[in-house]
């Protein structure tokens, strides 16, 4: 079946439909991993979001119910060069079409992809829909009559409404059997769109997680006594969430923070920070940051649309700890005074690179020898 895929500017990519026959529309971004679709596509921070694959062939070891960071499907839509149809590996339980229609997404393939990018490279991401039964100006109409991506509160999509204790395998609802957490830490993970293997990387290193909705007070998370709070990835413009951040003001001082990706956001603007729109993001798993106290240089897995202005955190008690190799943006900050800490790009990088997992290992070493927010030891396990 035929399909098309149309920007906002006008721009129409033809190819044909995989997955589910239908329409959609959301953000048109790409992604440069090699490897991970899967991940990709059920990561909450891809909600709202059309995503491209620039790696032309896609598929190619299937899928599998394993591989999730969530229980669904998030991408709005999906675009690659080649679908591949008979993939090879193990662990592959179906193909990648039959993958996308179970959970009733919407493909595009055949697409010039390379093209695509450089398009959104140079003009920026931008609205885009994908239709197998409109002509183009009916696509591009619908897109001009469409709230933006901006305009949507997506956390509030993605994030659980009642708080639960996470336990190995809940993701895809092969929870184990109740562990003695006797002797773990107590982490609250606030979720503003939770990567299955950010939960994963916490129980491996001791910590019992309770995770909590994005609307959370720091009153309920209080309550809970945690050891440490986590400041969870998420989709979509931190400026909306004016409740996320008055949550984190109250928690300020109070527990020991870790912010991941929006996490980072977050604890910027409650220290009175402002972020901005990226022209296309980071999105992909070859990113090069720079811890600026060690000099020690890590390629990162990154998926986020928006970042920190190191400006607006002078003053804050707030140290810019990390920057971004490629265009200097901010990757950290470090308040040892108030004992938080964030990055902006995914230590959990599943399924990689790995270099940044030793920085779970880091929160719980900073949360059981508090001299340790000053003694910041190499992050590389």
């Amino acid at each position: 079946m035929e399909a098309i895929l149309v920007l906002e500017d006008g721009t129409v990519f033809e190819g044909r439909s995989i997955g589910q026959p239908r329409r959609t529309l959301g953000e048109v971004v790409f992604d440069t991993a090699m490897v991970g679709y899967q991940q990709c596509l059920t990561d909450p921070s891809f909600r709202g979001q059309i995503l491209t694959f620039t790696y032309p062939l896609i598929g190619n070891y299937g899928a599998n119910t394993e591989d999730f960071e969530s229980s669904i499907c998030q991408a709005a839509g999906v675009v690659v060069r080649e679908a591949c149809g008979e993939p090879s590996n193990f662990r592959s339980e179906g193909g990648l079409g039959e993958f996308l229609e179970e959970h009733g997404i919407v493909g595009i393939a055949g697409v010039d992809t390379r093209a695509l990018t450089r398009k959104l490279r140079s003009a920026g991401v931008m609205m885009g829909a994908i239709s197998t039964d409109e002509s183009a100006g009916e696509v591009l109409r619908r897109i001009k009559e469409s709230p933006s991506y901006d305009e949507i509160d997506l956390v509030e999509q993605v994030s659980t409404q009642t708080p639960y204790e996470w336990q190995p395998g809940i993701a895809t609802g092969k929870a184990q059997p109740q562990m003695d957490f006797e002797h773990r830490l107590k982490i609250v993970c606030i979720d503003y769109g939770m990567r299955d293997s950010i939960l994963k990387n916490l129980h491996a290193v001791g910590c019992r997680c309770i995770v909590m909705p994005c609307k959370a007070t720091s009153d309920q998370v209080l309550e809970e006594k945690p050891d440490g709070v986590l400041l969870s990835p998420g989709p979509g413009d931190p400026k909306r969430l004016t409740y996320a951040v008055e949550c984190v003001k109250g928690l300020l001082g109070q527990v020991p923070i870790f912010g991941i990706c929006l996490g980072n956001q977050m604890l910027a603007t409650a220290l009175g920070g402002t972020t901005f729109k990226l022209k296309f993001g980071h999105r992909g798993g070859n990113h090069p940051v720079k811890d600026l106290k060690t000099g020690r240089v890590t390629i990162t897995s990154q998926n986020h649309g928006y970042a920190v202005d190191p400006q607006s955190v002078e003053g804050s008690g707030a140290v810019v700890s990390r920057i971004n190799l490629n265009d200097e943006t901010v990757e950290g900050l470090e308040c040892e005074g108030l004992r938080a800490f964030s990055i902006q790009y995914h230590a959990e990088a599943s399924p990689g690179p790995l270099d940044s997992r030793g920085i779970f290992k880091q929160f719980v070493d900073r949360i059981r020898e508090p001299h340790r927010w000053v003694e910041i030891e190499p992050e590389i396990h």
